[in-house]
């Protein structure tokens, strides 16, 4: 359906991009591997099976959104640095050769498709090979004069990035009203865009005058064929209109045309101002409807002709030329919307071939995003937060420094014993949805109450499952394990994950114990209730944890139990499982939280 709809999307008239569904296809390809295939079809293979845990599925899934950017875009050293500066909570040396070599069979593959396609059978598919977007100039030369130009583009290019970011958001919470509603609406807010974008952009050329073709021109004038920099479009032959040539064409070739050097004569400041402020606004209105889109190529079509229009404006007093304008306009406007910065310029030199820029994009990126942190986050967060996604950031905010894990953890804890009763087991699996439980050992299976270790949601019902039951409250040590294999424990596929109400146990074996030691992991990240809270936020994603048990230094507190959602502040959202649990002067504290990762 992402690839379908991916298509579909961004052939018609929505300004979209295809970067962003092709992170997401890259990305369920990779789950999909990760979970062993699909028994559905008939896509399994024994191999799969060493992948079926939670590392190794979060490593595919990076390296599956890494090979998504490098064939959106051909650049795969830019869809590496993509993965570890966005996608990636945990990043190891291991991942990134893992994701080096999914970009590079991406290009190796890419770079064998347009040699077929070079016969011309494949439409556009192979046009400017592994470049997309040539803006390579041999000669070019820049000065001490030509940067504050660059960075009056960088500090513009933040405030419109922040402006991108505030409008879309807000925009998405209203489709968010529609979309939970009825399927109809959906399909009626989708036609009511594409038609409206549609009209639109047939009527704005009608605005723009037509131009001379110019006696130098590169390319056949007016244009014939499907792109090119002069569409004719109404106008007298010999002459051609230049808001066409930019509406009239895909988002890839309206970059290009943007993006081309030697056209500085080509585009009127009427029509870069009104194709800047189009594409504005129809990238913001495009995004959220019932269609795979992404945002790269609108922010970097929209982007290109805000930057053009300023190198125009600057006339002659920059030795830059107004493709090149595009370019930093590009970047700025990627900066201030995405905060990226070592992916995005990788990406850009990738796209442009234009090496020599490389000090200049680097400046207007830092001043972009650093400009547009100061109004709110960038695009993908906001997104996640509009849409209700659970999200861990991974920096903390000054005042959590004030504060310790005792001061906001509070409800009473849901644990196991070492060895238990399967009744209350399955009462405990049926009341609750946690993911895992602390695991405690008391007299006289220990001289006094110590925190053994976690036992997972899965691992219990797989006990139950197997009923590997005990007569007597007994610990029968690892002789429990005949009765198990590897794969009994391994991480279940999406939608094959083992219930507790599929679990059909009789009253005799309710009344029977399990002994949960060999199967609980007795060393689990623990913390003191003293720590920070900053601290303990920066060990619990660095590390890549999903799960942190926090120990005291009192003794003799109540028992309670509760599950709170923090919200720290407007732009940061934290949702945890915390259990507080009191016995024998021993007390513990478990904290049990989500991360989801970032998915265009």
């Amino acid at each position: 359906m992402q690839i379908v709809g991916s298509i579909t999307a961004v052939s018609s008239s929505l300004l979209v991009g295809k970067a962003g569904p092709m992170v997401h296809t890259g990305a369920c390809i990779a789950s999909l591997l990760g979970q062993g295939g699909s028994r559905r079809y008939g896509l399994t293979w024994k191999w799969l099976r060493f992948f079926k845990n939670d590392r190794d599925r979060r490593d595919l899934v990076t390296c599956g959104s890494a090979a998504g950017i490098a064939a959106a875009f051909r650049a795969p050293v830019g869809g590496v640095l993509f993965a570890l500066e966005e996608m990636a909570t945990w990043w190891r040396g291991a991942l990134l050769w893992r994701a080096f070599f999914a970009t590079a069979v991406v290009a190796i593959i890419l770079r064998a498709l347009i040699d077929v396609c070079l016969s011309g059978k494949c439409g556009l598919f192979g046009k400017g090979g592994l470049i997309m977007f040539d803006a390579y100039s041999a000669n070019i030369s820049y000065h001490l004069a030509d940067v504050p130009p660059v960075l009056l583009l960088g500090v513009i290019g933040g405030i419109l990035g922040s402006l991108y970011n505030f409008l879309l958001e807000n925009v998405l919470r209203v489709y968010n009203l529609i979309n939970e509603k009825v399927v109809a609406y959906k399909i009626l807010l989708a036609c009511t865009i594409s038609t409206f974008t549609s009209c639109l952009l047939f009527g704005l050329p009608w605005l723009a005058s037509c131009q001379p073709c110019p006696s130098d021109a590169p390319e056949a004038c007016p244009t014939i064929g499907r792109s090119g920099n002069y569409k004719k479009f109404q106008c007298a032959p010999g002459h051609y209109n230049d808001l066409a040539s930019l509406i009239f064409n895909t988002n890839d070739d309206a970059i290009r045309n943007l993006f081309s050097k030697n056209t500085d004569s080509e585009f009127q400041h009427s029509t870069m101002l009104i194709f800047f402020v189009t594409c504005f606004f129809l990238s913001i209105f495009s995004y959220g409807i019932v269609a795979p889109a992404g945002l790269f190529v609108p922010v970097i079509v929209t982007g290109a002709s805000y930057g053009r229009f300023v190198g125009m404006l600057l006339g002659s007093h920059t030795n830059l030329n107004h493709g090149l304008y595009a370019v930093l306009g590009a970047a700025s406007f990627l900066g201030g919307s995405m905060r990226m910065t070592v992916s995005l310029c990788v990406i850009i030199l990738e796209l442009t071939n234009n090496l020599l820029l490389l000090p200049l994009i680097m400046i207007v990126l830092l001043v972009s995003k650093t400009v547009a942190d100061a109004f709110n986050g960038n695009i993908y967060d906001l997104i996640m937060k509009a849409k209700g996604f659970p999200y861990l950031e991974g920096h903390a905010e000054p005042y959590m420094r004030q504060l310790t894990v005792g001061d906001v953890v509070s409800g009473p804890l849901q644990l196991f014993h070492g060895i238990e009763k399967v009744g209350n087991v399955v009462h405990i699996l049926k009341t609750t949805t946690h993911h895992g439980y602390p695991v405690i050992d008391e007299p006289p299976h220990s001289e006094t109450p110590i925190l053994y270790g976690l036992i997972l949601r899965a691992h219990l019902i797989a006990l139950l499952k197997k009923r590997a039951f005990l007569s007597n409250p007994v610990r029968i040590g690892v002789e429990a394990f005949r009765r198990f294999s590897a794969d009994d424990f391994a991480k279940k596929g999406l939608g094959n994950v083992d219930r507790i109400e599929d679990v059909e146990l009789t009253d005799e074996e309710m009344e029977m114990f399990l002994d949960l030691h060999p199967f609980t992991n007795a060393s689990p990240y623990t913390v003191v209730e003293t720590m920070s809270l900053a601290k303990a936020l920066v060990l619990f994603r660095q590390v890549g944890l999903r799960h942190l048990l926090v120990i005291p230094k009192i003794s003799n507190v109540r028992n309670f139990v509760t599950f709170i959602c923090l919200e720290l502040d407007s732009s940061f959202f934290v949702c945890f499982f915390m259990f507080l649990h009191s016995d024998y002067g021993e007390l513990f504290y478990y904290i049990y939280s989500y991360y989801f990762p970032l998915v265009c």
